[in-house]
């Protein structure tokens, strides 16, 4: 969402109704959004329900090591979700994240054990996504994917290979890789651990 989006204008770009976009992304009141949030603009894979809506954040070093951890908060510890050079860092307003080059078809893991709550290319501005509920604080988003490993529903393991790294909708190869908690967007490098 950007100021001065509303629902009905999101539905209309994307050729979609409110009730759908308050379907897909379980609003209650679509009303009450915000500058940063992400919403689904099409169907879960297989079905017309409801997933979470998310946001997507980054975070940067230069080299990634998927073994070291960090503690993000109660019960989740994350690693690093590929390897590469941290070319974008969060900002909180134009970068939700971080973005990590590297070559095409390097891998991309789950930074922390949890079920993946949206797989897909439905998200203008993200390519191929996929977002990781840890809990009910954490979610964890992947973007600009060559290829998607993992389907919605399925529980991944923290360093399982999920993805590999691309540039759907992107000028260029890398991962942008998000935090989330309590729906607001985290900046990354405050769980990741130091490389």
């Amino acid at each position: 969402m950007e100021r001065g989006d509303t629902v009905g204008k999101i539905a209309r770009d994307n050729r979609t109704t409110v009730a759908n976009i308050k379907r897909w992304n379980t609003l209650a009141n679509p009303d009450a959004i915000e500058v940063g949030q992400v919403l689904r603009v099409t169907p879960p894979a297989g079905s017309a329900t409801a997933t979470e809506s998310s946001g997507a954040a980054s975070a940067g070093s230069s080299r990634s090591d998927a073994s070291a951890q960090a503690k993000a908060g109660p019960g989740v510890s994350l690693v690093w979700p590929a390897q590469g050079s941290v070319i974008r860092s969060f900002d909180g307003k134009n970068s939700k994240g971080i973005d990590i080059a590297n070559a095409a078809g390097t891998p991309v893991v789950a930074a922390a054990t949890g079920n993946v709550v949206y797989a897909g290319n439905g998200l203008r501005g993200y390519g191929n996504m996929l977002i990781v509920k840890h809990d009910d604080d954490y979610l964890t988003a992947y973007a600009h994917n060559r290829v998607l490993l993992v389907k919605e529903g399925q529980t991944v393991q923290q360093g399982q290979k999920i993805a590999e790294m691309g540039d759907t909708d992107s000028d260029r190869t890398m991962l942008h890789f998000e935090v989330r908690y309590m729906g607001r967007s985290a900046d990354p490098a405050r769980y990741l651990p130091p490389r």
